[in-house]
């Protein structure tokens, strides 16, 4: 048996969604099905995803700790790496070590109503702790999503959008950057929608993550909006490499992302010298 936490665990690829042009949702599960039991993670924890002789990444997990058996990771292409990947079909083998980071506090924020913000690929943790709420919908109050991507044809999760909006207490709006002739929604950053919604702000707790010139600006609006720094709840795990604080890449105000990130709240982020 492999003890080394550092050595990648055989994942087979089982089924892939194009979401995009250059994004893949990639289903997986591990070749030991005792490894794939004791497989456990929180929503927005992360793995390092391998391909031997190529190298590794660190990605947030998609799939949703309330759907048991697989993992789900959602692939931008965007260099070498991942262009591998997106050349992978259902039946290859990738290596797979982790889970890593803090994740989402799923549990503190039971009772409370929750507002998702999200830009682009960023949707894909956030789409880890949504259906985990959705599938314990009992425990936590209104949901509000808010979404945006550059244009349509980089919206991702589309067949997840249309189901959410569907559930109860729920509302969904995403914008585009820039529309087409066919587009007939709503045009304008994902800030734009936020005067769009009823919220009352002391009794929600929102959550960011996107890229990162959006997020300092969605806080600022939450913040004018009423909310308190401690219930605006972000990522930064664009700062992540090997995903146990070795490499020194993600060590900002003397904390490894990797390891006691990526999550963080706003006062917790202000200490880290967020922004500055």
């Amino acid at each position: 048996m492999n003890k080394n936490e550092l050595t990648p665990k055989p994942a087979v690829i089982k089924n892939i969604i194009d979401e995009t042009a250059d994004t893949k949702t990639f289903t997986l599960v591990f070749t030991d099905p005792e490894e794939q039991k004791r497989f456990q993670y929180k929503p927005a924890q992360f793995v390092e995803i391998s391909v031997l002789g190529v190298g590794e990444a660190p990605i947030s997990i998609t799939s949703s700790p309330s759907q048991q058996g697989f993992l789900e990771l959602s692939i931008k292409r965007v260099g070498k790496l991942t262009e591998v990947i997106h050349q992978l079909k259902p039946g290859d083998e990738v290596g797979i070590r982790g889970p890593y980071g803090n994740g989402f506090p799923a549990d503190e924020v039971k009772g409370f109503d929750l507002l998702f913000v999200a830009g682009g690929i960023g949707l894909a943790p956030l789409r880890s702790l949504i259906n985990w709420v959705m599938d314990n919908r009992q425990d936590y109050g209104k949901v509000k999503i808010l979404y945006g991507a550059r244009t349509p044809g980089d919206i991702v999760f589309t067949r997840e959008l249309t189901r959410w909006t569907g559930e109860p207490d729920t509302e969904v709006l995403y914008t585009v950057d820039r529309g087409d002739p066919q587009w007939q929604g709503n045009v304008g950053l994902v800030t734009q929608l936020l005067p769009r919604i009823e919220l009352t702000p002391a009794t929600y707790t929102a959550f960011i993550c996107g890229p990162p010139v959006m997020i300092p600006f969605v806080i600022k609006d939450l913040l004018a909006l009423g909310f308190k720094e401690e219930n605006i709840i972000s990522t930064l795990e664009n700062y992540m490499k090997c995903g146990i604080g070795k490499c020194g890449h993600c060590l900002l105000g003397g904390k490894y992302i990797c390891m006691e990130g990526p999550v963080f709240r706003y006062n917790e982020m202000k200490e880290l010298g967020f922004g500055e």
